[in-house]
């Protein structure tokens, strides 16, 4: 059976028929008019579920542009500093010059030779140090800063263990060598001294020990 009323439409806009270009559209990390850059010691800090579904996106990616002639890239981490505080070897990179005219003032031109106007007002792109740490070849080492979502988690799936934030020494257990008026104990367990055995005083259930004549019961006044 049907039911006669409307069926009802999703709320919000339509889905995008160019996800990835309206998604880039918005500043992004690493990302600018061209290329996009994902760090790879990012990416595969990243969780497990994650690193597999991107692989295969890329897989895919890589299959359907396996035709294409790729170059290879060499990406250099930059910011934008303005043009009036680089130094010479800054200036030579983005291709500035600076002179001093004939009225005294500093100038700036291109590498063509054109006047730059207004260089305090304007921003050129330098290489600088790349704050992003690089991949590692093996696991992290103990007790390293973990980047990405990661760096206030922990791997380990374990409870986690107990420190030691002093990092005393763990005491020595070990037992220690005997004191000088302990006597040590002969094997089989018998004393090291034995008091001489009387024949009217027993011992045990049985009487006395005598070990020159075998044992005797004072009961009954017999060796055996």
């Amino acid at each position: 059976m049907f039911t006669p009323d409307p069926i009802s439409r999703p709320a919000g806009p339509p889905a995008s028929s160019a996800p990835v270009r309206d998604y880039l559209a918005t500043p992004r990390p690493g990302a600018d008019a061209g290329y996009v850059v994902v760090p790879r010691s990012l990416a595969e800090a990243m969780p497990l579920p994650w690193q597999q579904h991107m692989a295969y996106l890329l897989s895919e990616f890589h299959q359907a542009f396996s035709h294409v002639t790729w170059p290879t890239y060499r990406v250099v981490p930059s910011r934008y500093e303005r043009l009036v505080d680089l130094d010479e070897e800054q200036l030579a990179e983005v291709g500035c010059l600076v002179e001093i005219d004939t009225d005294g003032e500093v100038v700036y031109r291109d590498r063509s030779g054109r006047l730059v106007e207004h260089p305090a007002d304007m921003n050129v792109l330098v290489a600088c140090l790349d704050p992003i740490p690089p991949p590692q070849s093996g696991p992290p080492a103990p007790g390293a800063p973990l980047p990405g979502p990661l760096a206030q988690q922990d791997r380990t799936q374990g409870p986690e263990r107990p420190q030691n934030p002093d990092r005393s020494p763990i005491p020595d257990r070990s037992p220690g060598p005997a004191p000088d008026d302990q006597t040590e104990t002969p094997p089989r367990g018998f004393p090291a001294q034995q008091p001489p055995a009387s024949p009217d005083q027993p011992f045990g259930p049985t009487g006395y020990q005598d070990r020159r004549s075998g044992y005797r019961n004072p009961g009954s006044g017999h060796r055996w």
